[in-house]
C-alpha cells in the first residue's frame, strides 16, 4: 500500500471516521478529570484507630481535602474542617520504642502525647526554633536539634543540656605560620604614609591584647566547620555520639534555562532548571562527634573493597588510558542501633555500579563491609534507595540483626544480616520484588507488599521476624495499598483494577476476611460506558524473551486492521498489570480507538518495572537498543497473531515513549506508518544527570552509548509520518529536545512531519485544552494515514 500524504481532503477525513462509531470523542474524554467522579488516596489512620483519614472532593470543590470515616459508623463520609485538621498535623512526629508515647512539635514547644490515655502535655518550651524531637534509649531523655547543635532534655528534671558544641565560624587559635598579619598593599601603603592611623591600629591591637590576656581561659570544646553546613544532626540512643553531613555541591555546574513566554507579567521570563548530564556530582562526608573525648572526626571510605574498580565498558575505549582512582562515593546518614553502640550507614558509588553497607567503628570512623552489591549496569530496585538515602534499612531490636533491600539474586528482597558474624539470610525469595517492608508494634513480624501471584497484581503479606511462611491477607485481584491501622486490627485499603477506578475498602487483619467497600466514587456519566479489561498477554522477543503487554481487540465486525502501539514513559515504570493506570487518559483513548477498529498494544518493555534487575538493566547502554526491539516484535506479534495489515501499524507515547517512538519513527520505518512522540527526549546527552548517567553513564566517559542512544543522530531515517508535540516551559525535558531535531530534520529536507506546541504547558500537561488539542491532532494522524 502506498502510504499517504499527511494532510487529505476534509471529505476523506469525514468519511473515514464514519467508517466506525463510538460513543466516546477526544473532547469528551480530555476534560477536567472531575467528570470521571472523585478517588480516595493518602489514606490513613487517626491515632486511636477508630477513623480513616484520606484525600478526597465529595463536594466538588477547587482540590481535594481531607475526609474521615468512623468505623463506629462506615457507610457517613465527613470532610475534616481545618481546625480539625490542624489539630491532626503532627509536624516531626517521633515515637518511643513501644510506641505508647508520641513527641512533635508546635511552633517553639516539645510536646509528648500518652497514646494509651489519650493526654499531651508540654515538656518543653524553647527561646529559638527546634527540629527533630527524639527519645533516647533511655526514654527519660529527649534529644532535639537548635541552632545546629545538639540539646537533651531530662523530662524528669526539666534539665537542658547543650551536648555539641559546633561553630560554623573559623577556629582563630589557627595563627598563620609567620604570626604577622598580612596585609594588602593599599593597607600597608596607607599605615606608612599616615602616622596617626597606624598609632590608632597599634593601639586597638594593644587593648585587644590586654582583654584577652585578662579573661579566665575557656577551655570548651569548640568544632569549627569552617563556614561548610552540618545537616541531619542525630545522637546515638546512648547519647554517646553525634553525626551529621556535610553535602559539596559544585558551584561550577551550569543550570540550564527554559524561556517562560507567557508569563502573568507579560514578559519573557527565564526558568532556571536542572544541570545537563555529565555534571560534577554531590559529594558527601559523615562526622562523627565524640562527645566522651570532645573530637570530631570523619568517615573514611578508602578502604572499601572495590573502591577503585573500573567499569568494564572502558574495553570499548582501548585508546583510552583510564586512571586508577578511588571513586566518589555518597553516604547515607548512620542508622544506630537501638541500644546505640553500633551503626551501619549505606554508601553508593557515584558512578552507580556499587552500593557498600558497612558498619561504622564509633571510636574511629572506619569501616566494616557488611554487604557489597556490585552491578555493571547500575544500582536500583525496589527498597534499594536512591542518592542519600538507603532505602529499606534498619535494625532488629536485639542490636544485632540488620535488615535491607538487595536485588542479589535478580529480583528485590528482604534480608537479614547479623553484625556479630556476618552471616547473610534472605527473607523472601523467587521470582517477584517486594515492597515497602515494616515491622509490626511487637517487632515480632513483618507487613510488606509483594507481587508474589504476578507482576500485574500486589497483595498484602505477614511474615515472621527471622523468615518463614508468608500469610497473604488481601484478596482482590488487582492491586492493595494497604495502611495497618496503630493496632494493627484493620487495614485501610486503596484499591483499584485495571477498568475501576481507586476506592477505599476496609478489611480486618485476617487471612480470609472480607473487604467491605467504603466509598462509590464513579460518577453516573463515567459508568455509562463499558470500559475495557484489556487482556495481559505475552509475546515472544526476537531474543527468545517473553514481553509483558495489554491488548485492546475491536469486535470483528469494526476492525479496521490497523493496529496502535502505546509507549509509557519514565523507562522504569510498569503499566502492564490488573490495576487502574496512572495513565487514565491514554486508557481512555485506547478504549476510543478500539471503538473506531484499531487494535491497541501496550508493551512493558525491556527497562519497564516489576520484572526484576534483568528486564531492568536491558537498556543500558543503548536506550532504543532491546526497548525499540520489543515495540518491533509487538508490531510482528499483531501481524501474525490478530491479522493487524503491516502498513498500518502507528506508534505514540510521551517522554521516554515520545523519545520510542522517534527511535521506531527513525530507525524501523519499514515497521511503523506513523508516529506521535509527546515531550521526548531527542538527545540524552542533554537530559538530567540522575537519570541519564544510571543508563548511559556520562558523554564525557562513554559516548559510545550516547551516539547509538540519540534519535537526532538517526533522523535521516524518517519515512513515515511523524507528529510532535512539547511543553514550551517543559523543566524536565526542555523544549530545547525538539527545537534541535525540528532543525536537523529541516536541514535534512524532511517534509513529512509537523510540530504541535503548548506555550503554558510544563512536562505533564495540566489545561483541559491543551490533551485536547494534543489527541485531536494524534487521532487525526492515526485515521489520515492508517485507515483505507
Amino acid at each position: 500500500m502506498q502510504r499517504k500524504l499527511f494532510l487529505l481532503p476534509l471529505l476523506f477525513i469525514v468519511l473515514t471516521e464514519l467508517s466506525a462509531q463510538s460513543s466516546l470523542s477526544v473532547e469528551y474524554i480530555m476534560r477536567d478529570p472531575k467528570w470521571m467522579g472523585t478517588f480516595p488516596s493518602s489514606a490513613r489512620w487517626n491515632d486511636s484507630g477508630t477513623q480513616i483519614l484520606f484525600r478526597y472532593n465529595a463536594e466538588n470543590d477547587p482540590a481535594d481535602s481531607l475526609y474521615k470515616i468512623d468505623l463506629a459508623n462506615t457507610s457517613e463520609i465527613k470532610k475534616v474542617h481545618w481546625p480539625e485538621e490542624k489539630s491532626l498535623r503532627k509536624s516531626s512526629s517521633t515515637f518511643n520504642g513501644s510506641k505508647t508515647l508520641r513527641l512533635y512539635l508546635d511552633d517553639q514547644k516539645i510536646i509528648l502525647e500518652d497514646l494509651k490515655k489519650g493526654t499531651e502535655k508540654v515538656i518543653l518550651t524553647w527561646f529559638q526554633n527546634l527540629n527533630n524531637p527524639s527519645f533516647l534509649a533511655d526514654e527519660n531523655l529527649i534529644s532535639f536539634t537548635s541552632q545546629g547543635n545538639i540539646f537533651v532534655l531530662n523530662r524528669t528534671s526539666g534539665e537542658v543540656k547543650q551536648v555539641t558544641n559546633i561553630s560554623s565560624g573559623n577556629d582563630r587559635s589557627k595563627k598563620k605560620e609567620d604570626g604577622e598579619e598580612k596585609l594588602g598593599f593599599l593597607e600597608q601603603d596607607n599605615l606608612d604614609l599616615l602616622q596617626v592611623v597606624n598609632e590608632r591600629k597599634e593601639t586597638a591591637k594593644e587593648r585587644k591584647a590586654y582583654r584577652e590576656s585578662i579573661q579566665e581561659n575557656d577551655d570548651k570544646f569548640t568544632f569549627y566547620t569552617e563556614g561548610k553546613n552540618p545537616i541531619n544532626l542525630s545522637l546515638s540512643p546512648d547519647g554517646k555520639y553525634a553525626t551529621f553531613l556535610y553535602f559539596d555541591r559544585p558551584s561550577n555546574n551550569k543550570s540550564t534555562i527554559v524561556p517562560d513566554y507567557v508569563d502573568a507579567s507579560g514578559y519573557t521570563t527565564n526558568l532556571n532548571t536542572r544541570p545537563k548530564v555529565g555534571t560534577e556530582p554531590t559529594k558527601s562526608e559523615v562526622g562523627i562527634y565524640d562527645l566522651s573525648r570532645d573530637t570530631v572526626y570523619f568517615v573514611s571510605t578508602s578502604e572499601l573493597p572495590g573502591i577503585k574498580d573500573l567499569p568494564d565498558y572502558v574495553k570499548d575505549y582501548p585508546e583510552k588510558t583510564w586512571e586508577e582512582k578511588e571513586r566518589d562515593v555518597i553516604l547515607s546518614q548512620p542508622y544506630f542501633s537501638p541500644n546505640g553502640e553500633k551503626a551501619i550507614i549505606n554508601i553508593r558509588s557515584a558512578d552507580n555500579k556499587d552500593r557498600w553497607i558497612a558498619e561504622i567503628d564509633l571510636t574511629t570512623g572506619t569501616l566494616k563491609t557488611l554487604d557489597r552489591q556490585r552491578d555493571e549496569a547500575w544500582i536500583a530496585g525496589p527498597g534499594i534507595g536512591w542518592s542519600f538515602s538507603g532505602g529499606t534499612m534498619g535494625w532488629l531490636p536485639d542490636n544485632k540483626h540488620i535488615y535491607f533491600q538487595s536485588e542479589e539474586s535478580g529480583y528485590s528482597h528482604l534480608y537479614l544480616l547479623d553484625v556479630t558474624t556476618g552471616e547473610k539470610k534472605a527473607l523472601t525469595s523467587g521470582n517477584y520484588e517486594v515492597f515497602d517492608p515494616f515491622l509490626s508494634n511487637d517487632n515480632k513480624s513483618w507487613y510488606l507488599t509483594s507481587s508474589e501471584v504476578g507482576p500485574g497484581e500486589r497483595h498484602f503479606y505477614k511474615m515472621p521476624v527471622m523468615g518463614g511462611k508468608k500469610i497473604k491477607l488481601t484478596s482482590m485481584t488487582g492491586k492493595n495499598d494497604v495502611t495497618l491501622s496503630p493496632d494493627e486490627k484493620n487495614l485501610a485499603i486503596i484499591y483499584s483494577y485495571s477498568n475501576q477506578p481507586e476506592e477505599l475498602y476496609l478489611q480486618e487483619n485476617k487471612e480470609g476476611a472480607t473487604p467491605q467497600k467504603l466509598t462509590d466514587g464513579q460518577s453516573e456519566e463515567f459508568k455509562a460506558y463499558n470500559w475495557r479489561d484489556p487482556e495481559l498477554i505475552q509475546f515472544t522477543a526476537e531474543d527468545g524473551a517473553s514481553v509483558p503487554a495489554r491488548l485492546y481487540k475491536p469486535e470483528a465486525s469494526k476492525n479496521n486492521g490497523a493496529a496502535v502501539i502505546f509507549v509509557h514513559g519514565a523507562g522504569y515504570l510498569q503499566n502492564v498489570h490488573k490495576w487502574w493506570s496512572s495513565y487514565f487518559r491514554e486508557y481512555m483513548f485506547h478504549n476510543l480507538l478500539t471503538d473506531l477498529g484499531y487494535t491497541v498494544l501496550d508493551i512493558d518493555y525491556r527497562g519497564s518495572a516489576g520484572y526484576g534487575r534483568d528486564w531492568r538493566t536491558g537498556i543500558y547502554r543503548h536506550m532504543g537498543g532491546k526497548d525499540l526491539s520489543d515495540q518491533v516484535d509487538g508490531a510482528k506479534y499483531l501481524i501474525n497473531t490478530h491479522g493487524v495489515d503491516s502498513e498500518k501499524i502507528g506508534i505514540y507515547g510521551g517522554s521516554y515513549g515520545g523519545f520510542i517512538t522517534l527511535m521506531a519513527l527513525f530507525n524501523a520505518s519499514d515497521v511503523f506508518t506513523s508516529g506521535a512522540a509527546l515531550r521526548s527526549v531527542t538527545d540524552w546527552a542533554h537530559y538530567n544527570h540522575g537519570y541519564t548517567a544510571n543508563i548511559l553513564n556520562t558523554p564525557e566517559e562513554d559516548p559510545i552509548a550516547y551516539r547509538r542512544s540519540g534519535p537526532i543522530y538517526f533522523a535521516e531515517g524518517l519515512k513515515g509520518n511523524l507528529l510532535m508535540a512539547h511543553g514550551m516551559v517543559d523543566v524536565n525535558v526542555h523544549f530545547q529536545d525538539v527545537v534541535r531535531l525540528s532543525q536537523r530534520l529541516i536541514e535534512l529536507g524532511k517534509d513529512n512531519w509537523e510540530m504541535a506546541i503548548y506555550p503554558v504547558e510544563d512536562h505533564g500537561f495540566v489545561e483541559p485544552s491543551s490533551w485536547t488539542d494534543e489527541y485531536k491532532r494524534i487521532l487525526k494522524l492515526f485515521n489520515t494515514t492508517l485507515i483505507d
